[in-house]
């Protein structure tokens, strides 16, 4: 039977399964609520035990380290998992390893702090190795969460051949994210302001707690509201079980670590050279080199840093909001700039756009004195003008990867890109390991703008120095051609 042009235009804007897209929508909204309260809070709480940016550093060092390594394996063995159960096991390895690593803040705030004289002496508490481990295995869920719900789980209901359904499913994921920091960061600053650390830490506590019955009821009613869409997904296959496992009898299978390893190398290093050979490198390194941005961006390291300087935790928590904010004004803009420019332009025009912003941030902290904070506002309201330009460039670049990767290749790249990505925060979380002292942040900071405008010169080289491919894949009239590898 065919379908007329109107039919087919309706079609491509109904999901396949509407009821569970709603149902997805609340699980994610109630998940990413926790994440960023989380991720707000544990940066601001650490800050609190020493007057240095090292311990977060270092937790920020090991929890980044897990995703280099762990990063490529990620996507190739929740391939074997059936989702659903992978969805209950991830939820909670996540929270109940915020719910540790809380714990093990609130001892350290409640046995008081000034048995911490230097920042080393905190390193080497039991309860700060806890946390570094709980943090590692809280991101490695976190992300294996996103994967399967922003790559596969959104797919499935919206329909991949559902292209108008399926842009507006990814459009409410996006405004959900950027809603939940904004919420997460101003909620616990609030809350810091009027309330001790710890007392803090135990309303984020009953939170996570809240949050995991809810997700486990929304996720079982995602699978039920789309007819069992999500039951066949990821079965796992017996020609990979035959790889991982070595001897099995009936009802018994053992496995064997060395097969495991082996496999793991082969995947990183597949991967690796995947990622490489893709048309679109430049793109992508660029978005990588914006990663090398751990000062001039809201996160643990500029926590830290406003919390030395005296910042009022709700500011801080506001700061993050507005940064959050931004993120939701891109969506629009992003759209507006692809349509005059062109999708190659409107990228170069989102990274000049904060690379030059951000040079003029840094420009303000080398001229603010430490006792200033009137300078210092000037310089958190340059770093929120410039997220304008970097969540452009990171909503306009996923459109170019999404054009110039073949479908076949597009998780394995994506999810080395995350790998390569977790390496740029890692290097930068080194130096700042080694440049501890809060009054080296303007060092940091200088390294970060260098990146980030590295990252402007790359891409506006290729972009004024086409290839073949690149004239292939994309027209300079603003169009662009959609791969059909």
């Amino acid at each position: 039977m065919v379908l007329s042009e109107e039919e087919q235009d309706t079609l491509a804007a109904t999901p396949a399964h509407r009821g569970g897209l709603y149902a997805l929508y609340g699980s994610y909204l109630a998940g990413n609520l926790v994440e960023r309260v989380w991720n707000f809070a544990w940066p601001a709480a650490v800050a609190m035990l020493h007057p240095s940016l090292l311990p977060v550093a270092v937790v920020g060092f090991f929890t980044k380290l897990a995703m280099f390594i762990g990063g490529p394996l990620l996507g190739e063995f929740m391939d074997h998992f059936p989702r659903i159960r992978a969805y209950y096991g991830l939820n909670l390895v996540q929270i109940s390893s915020q719910l540790v690593s809380a714990a093990m803040i609130i001892y350290a705030l409640t046995n008081g702090t000034a048995q911490y004289t230097t920042a080393t002496s905190v390193l080497v508490q039991p309860w700060f190795m806890v946390l570094v481990v709980a943090g590692d295995m809280e991101r490695l869920s976190g992300v294996a969460l996103g994967v399967t719900m922003e790559r596969d789980w959104v797919v499935r209901l919206a329909g991949a051949n559902r292209p108008v359904a399926l842009a507006k499913a990814n459009a409410m994921l996006n405004r959900i994210d950027q809603f939940s920091e904004i919420a997460g960061a101003t909620i616990f600053g609030i809350l810091l302001s009027k309330y001790d650390t710890a007392t803090c830490l135990k309303f984020a506590s009953g939170l996570m707690m809240c949050t995991l019955p809810v997700v486990a009821i929304l996720g079982q009613l995602v699978n039920r509201l789309s007819s069992g869409v999500l039951d066949d997904i990821n079965k796992p296959a017996p020609s990979v079980s035959e790889k991982l496992v070595a001897g099995t009898q009936p009802g018994r299978r053992v496995i064997n670590p060395g097969n495991i390893v082996k496999k793991g190398f082969k995947t990183i290093k597949h991967g690796w050279m995947e990622y490489k050979e893709q048309p679109v490198l430049p793109a992508s390194v660029a978005s990588v080199f914006l990663y090398f941005n751990i000062a001039l961006a809201p996160g643990s390291i500029m926590t830290a840093f406003l919390m030395h300087h005296g910042i009022s935790p709700s500011i801080v928590g506001g700061f993050s909001g507005l940064c959050a904010f931004m993120g939701v004004a891109a969506t629009f803009i992003s759209a507006t700039l692809v349509k005059k420019l062109g999708i190659l332009k409107a990228g170069a025009a989102g990274l000049v756009f904060q690379a030059s912003v951000l040079t003029m941030a840094l420009g303000v902290l080398c001229c603010t004195r430490t006792a200033q904070q009137a300078p210092l506002y000037l310089f958190l309201s340059l770093i929120v003008l410039s997220r304008l330009g970097h969540m452009s460039y990171d909503l306009v670049g996923t459109q170019i990867l999404q054009t110039g990767i073949p479908l076949s290749k597009a998780n394995l790249i994506g999810t080395t890109e995350i790998s390569i990505a977790s390496l740029a925060e890692f290097i930068m979380l080194g130096v700042a390991i080694i440049a501890n002292d809060v009054a080296h942040f303007g060092f940091l900071a200088m390294l970060s703008t260098s990146c980030v405008v590295g990252a402007a010169w790359m891409f506006c080289h290729w972009l004024s120095n086409p290839t073949d491919q690149q004239k292939k894949l994309f027209s300079f009239d603003g169009s662009s051609h959609h791969s059909t590898q």
